[in-house]
């Protein structure tokens, strides 16, 4: 098989002529064997619908120091006050998006020392992708079904995330499981958002409003997003942060999902915000803490 495969989308900082009809997106033909300052195109017209234009909150997260980098690879610039260089991000998605969309107002607005430099996804046409053609961000296909013929194989997806230069991978609402090409390739250094407090209410099946109705159904009286470490499995790998807010004794599940979902908007940028200032530090008995950004000293 070729390692030429279509990356539908397209690079703002690369050497492309502008497109006059933002409609009109283009096909980005990626070759991984190419430097990263050597990437060409060609180009073949798609009509989908522009994006609606989304405000997030404006509050800032500020980030200093480093102790420990968990993972991934290098590339990209130094931060002119502290030192530490702009970590690239790839976020996989399957649907709307809204955790990446905030991720990456987070970015733009100096609240994360990082950019996404591509987005990964298993439906082309899903609010992410579109989202992200309409910041300029390229998009990716993965994995290949007979539904997206052109999607990537394990191998080509890792080649392409090393052709962006990636540092770190964000699932965000990715329904798919992580091939094992792609967890040896980037050790330490996936994260996930659950909308349950692992581990309960996590593994195969336990997804979007699945989750918030066995939680109200179980009893249970608080839940609560929960960012953890990729591995092999479902919501199997080690927990990083969690953010709890009650059940209310008459909520529904599209009420509860709505509460967890601000937290997951707040945590999973925070998270972010720690990962690209090499705040992340691994204990001896393997569990990632976050080092607080006003005290270098203090861990979460």
């Amino acid at each position: 098989m070729e390692a030429q495969r279509l990356l539908h989308g397209f690079c703002s900082n690369s050497a492309i002529p502008p497109i006059q009809n933002p409609k009109k997106p283009f096909f980005m033909i990626f070759n991984p064997s190419l430097d990263h300052s050597k990437r060409w195109a060609s180009f073949k017209t798609h009509h989908y619908d522009a994006p609606q234009t989304v405000s997030w909150s404006k509050r800032r997260l500020e980030c200093r120091n480093s102790v420990e980098k968990a993972g991934g690879f290098t590339g990209g610039e130094k931060g002119l006050e502290s030192g530490i260089r702009r970590k690239n991000l790839a976020v996989f998605v399957s649907g709307g998006g809204s955790n990446f969309r905030s991720i990456h107002e987070a970015c733009l607005r100096g609240s994360v020392h990082g950019d996404i430099v591509v987005l990964a996804t298993n439906k082309s046409g899903c609010g992410g992708a579109d989202y992200a053609r309409g910041k300029g961000i390229p998009v990716i296909l993965f994995p290949k079904t007979k539904d997206e013929p052109e999607a990537l194989s394990p191998n080509d997806l890792v080649a392409a995330l090393r052709g962006f230069e990636v540092d770190f991978i964000l699932l965000a609402g990715y329904l798919k499981l992580i091939p094992v090409e792609l967890i040896r390739a980037y050790p330490k250094s996936i994260l996930n958002i659950h909308p349950s407090l692992l581990p309960a209410f996590g593994g195969k099946g336990y997804y979007g409003m699945k989750v918030h109705k066995a939680v109200i159904a179980s009893g249970a009286r608080y839940s609560g997003p929960t960012v953890h470490f990729v591995d092999e499995h479902y919501d199997t790998g080690r927990i990083l942060a969690q953010r709890v807010v009650p059940v209310l004794a008459d909520d529904t599940a599209d009420e509860l999902a709505a509460r967890v979902l601000h937290e997951e908007h707040r945590i999973y940028v925070e998270v972010t915000s720690a990962l690209c200032d090499e705040r992340i530090v691994w204990r001896e008995d393997g569990v990632p803490i976050i080092q607080s950004k006003e005290n270098p000293n203090e861990y979460s």
